[in-house]
């Protein structure tokens, strides 16, 4: 039988800055201290750059350089430390998770209905009636009970013995190992104690301590699958094959990564627009609420801008492609909700420091209870006993799920909101702002611009002008093409570059430009902006016909006013540094009544800005979308960026948000807030869980059931609290000022 080898060098991908990319489906992880061995392993590698575990999705990201460490050797280095590798692919990693869930719920029903009915035995044996029980009956009972505990221990117990077991032979020790040993030894001890013709065994605590710690495991598997759901509703939305139009006019389907910039896609109706890009031919409407958050239908035509994932409704659209297969918005949002899984904020650094300190401090006290009672002059089955429940009670479950638990629900409720992290610790760092500084242009307005004047869409002028607007992809034109509602483009137009373009009509020059372009005095420039305050001026000049002048403006987004005053509300300062003019960020100031702002900054005035409010111990959330604030976003302590920003802007900011409002803006710094509350509680959920038990559980007062109770008790009021958010949420009503 011939052995097949898998070519892991065929998974891997170009990366950036010269480095190569893997994504692996890892089995075996557990919770955030395998996240952490994992990590810390295979960064001692030489040449590796990045190495991220998603809990949720059981998903490891590395990055590396070839030349030193090849893939084949990560796949080694997983398989030392005892995980298990696969390529990474949505569908099959879906499936592998349904067949943990499933061997989950049945381990668990096995043990409840095993523990119910063992404990009936005991009842029997401890009733009030025990004296008049033989020993034979008694032994009988016992007997029969590990009749049906041994088998039930070892199926139930499968998830727990697999993972201590690879944890031991590779050399290391995770939080099942002292689950194991713990019912390993109820069990073994109960063995004797019946052998023995003990009066007392304690298979319904082994078997029960199973339940509870399923019932727990259980939960917090069914909780990571419905975040998980997020990302797979997401990634459903991505076509797999687009329908090429060639330079003969032919229409092809072919596969999406096979579609580059520039090529010219047929999106027919009731279709997912595949690509990002711009409509040239065609009129319809689309499902934007992926971008927008608005479940309304939009109107597009010639000149408007679609985006992959999008649902076309009944007309025909020809799109020419600005962004294909792995560059497009859906794509980003993809890795973005990716990286929010990938949290490693301080308290996930806290947590896993403690976590790794728990394993040797829970079998060290488990040791000294034990030797402590027999120096007490106790037997060595009740020393054993107590030993156990100390071993029980003392894992760290729920320190390993106080933060994951948290940043897996924060990062949901900020995608339902429309706000997609970036960075792991973004959560951490919003919820610390005093600050907030707004750029203008695209973001306290939208990212189109629309006229300010009612349009004469009769005017042959004006109707010329669209049409010889389509030929241009500035921001003016394009406005311009959705006020007229061209789409019969003029020919033999001449582009003249900074200034505009022109043919000629009926033998007369129409050009479409800036006021120099088409000869407009500076006279009159003047005038215009004096009516129209901070606004972009688009001339037309047509024959000697005088000279039309249309005035455009991005408008203030629509619930720009009632965000700054949200954020007033919760505390913060608010100002606006923009590199736009005087007379356009007065009025944009004054009318969100924002008292501190500044215009015509150039990047390093910002900077420079910033860098002065930090020195005064303010921790400042910057928002804007252009190139000139890129530097800002990237030195404020936080970040944040509307959808339509430049891409270099998105990289830049710690979290994107989607649609046409601000409100994001307001939910991010609430929902942060919350959830550093949530974090820090659980901290202390963990901490003084410990502090109150172990003593107890030391002090002999704690049976290995009620250890178990107790420890599962503590996982799932973690994970309560955390999931307390999504409650939180629909209450905005409900914040404190911090």
């Amino acid at each position: 039988m011939t052995v097949h080898q898998r070519d892991w060098q065929a998974f891997v991908t170009e990366g950036e800055n010269g480095a190569v990319h893997m994504d692996l489906a890892v089995d075996g992880i557990t919770c955030a201290a395998c996240m952490g061995e994992i990590e810390r392993g295979l960064k001692r590698l030489p040449g590796i750059q990045n190495a991220r575990v998603n809990l949720t999705s059981q998903r490891l990201a590395v990055d590396w350089m070839e030349d030193q460490t090849g893939a084949d050797e990560i796949v080694a280095t997983l398989e030392k430390l005892g995980y298990a590798a696969h390529p990474f692919d949505p569908a099959s990693q879906k499936e592998r998770q349904d067949r943990t869930g499933k061997e989950l719920l049945r381990s668990m029903a096995v043990a409840g209905f095993a523990g119910m009915n063992i404990m009936l035995l005991s009842v029997s044996v401890w009733s009030g009636n025990a004296t008049d029980i033989t020993p034979e009956t008694r032994d009988f009972f016992h007997w029969l009970s590990a009749l049906i505990a041994l088998p039930t221990v070892a199926y139930s117990g499968r998830p727990f013995f697999r993972s201590a077991f690879r944890a031991l032979t590779s050399g290391r020790l995770n939080m099942d190992v002292p689950i194991v040993i713990g019912v390993s030894l109820a069990v073994a001890l109960s063995v004797i104690q019946t052998v023995q013709h003990h009066h007392h065994a304690y298979f319904e605590s082994a078997v029960m301590l199973l339940f509870f710690l399923l019932i727990g495991r259980y939960l917090d598997h069914n909780m990571r699958g419905r975040t998980r759901s997020f990302a797979e509703n997401i990634a459903a939305l991505k076509a797999e094959v687009a329908a090429r139009i060639g330079s003969d006019g032919d229409v092809r389907e072919v596969p999406l990564s096979k579609i580059s910039t520039g090529d010219l896609v047929l999106v027919s109706g009731g279709e997912r627009v595949p690509v990002d890009g711009v409509v040239e031919a065609g009129r319809s409407e689309i499902d934007q609420s992926l971008v927008t958050g608005e479940s309304a239908l939009v109107p597009v035509t010639t000149g408007q801008r679609v985006y992959a994932g999008t649902m076309n409704g009944a007309g025909s659209l020809q799109v020419r492609v600005q962004a294909a297969s792995g560059a497009t918005l859906l794509d980003e949002v993809n890795r973005l909700l990716e990286a929010a899984s990938q949290a490693k904020s301080k308290y996930v650094r806290i947590a896993d420091r403690a976590a790794r300190l728990y394993a040797p401090l829970v079998h060290g006290a488990a040791g000294l209870t034990f030797l402590g009672w027999l120096l007490a002059g106790m037997e060595w089955q009740p020393a054993l006993v107590i030993s156990i429940s100390v071993l029980i009670i003392t894992c760290p479950c729920a320190l390993g799920l106080a933060v994951p638990a948290v940043q897996v629900v924060a990062s949901g409720q900020l995608f339902k909101r429309g706000v997609l992290l970036n960075s792991g610790d973004a959560i951490e760092r919003l919820s610390d702002i005093d600050t907030v500084l707004f750029d203008k242009t695209g973001t306290l307005t939208l990212a189109e611009t629309e006229l300010c004047a009612p349009l004469e869409n009769d005017d042959e002028t004006i109707v010329l002008a669209g049409r010889l607007a389509l030929a241009s992809r500035h921001p003016l034109s394009l406005a311009l093409v959705k006020a007229t509602g061209a789409m019969l483009p003029l020919p033999d137009v001449r582009e003249i570059s900074g200034a505009g373009i022109e043919t000629r009509v009926n033998g007369e020059v129409l050009r479409l430009g800036s006021p120099q372009f088409c000869g407009v005095s500076l006279e009159r420039v003047d005038h215009e902006l004096g009516c129209y305050p901070g606004a972009s001026l688009l001339a037309i000049q047509h024959g000697t016909r005088p000279v039309r002048i249309l005035p455009f403006r991005q408008r203030l987004r629509p619930d720009a006013r009632e965000t700054v005053d949200q954020l007033r509300q919760l505390g913060l300062d608010v100002e606006i540094l923009s590199g736009d003019t005087r007379a356009a960020v007065e009025t944009c100031a004054q009318t969100l009544k924002v008292a501190a702002w500044q215009a015509g900054m150039k990047p390093a005035q910002k900077i420079e800005h910033l860098e002065q409010l930090q020195r005064q111990g303010r921790k400042v959330l910057m928002v804007g979308d252009g190139l000139n604030d890129a530097p800002a976003l990237a030195g404020a302590h936080v970040s944040l960026s509307p959808v339509s920003a430049v891409h270099l802007s998105q990289a830049a900011a710690d979290a994107v948000f989607l649609g046409d409002k601000l409100q994001p803006v307001v939910d991010a710094v609430r929902l942060s807030r919350r959830a550093r509350a949530a974090i820090e509680q659980n901290l202390w959920i963990s901490a003084w869980y410990n502090v109150i038990a172990v003593p107890i559980a030391v002090a002999g007062f704690v049976t290995p059931l009620m250890a178990a109770v107790a420890m599962s008790a503590s996982s799932l009021a973690v994970t309560a609290n955390a999931l307390k958010l999504r409650w939180q949420d629909r209450r905005p009503d409900s914040d404190t000022v911090s």
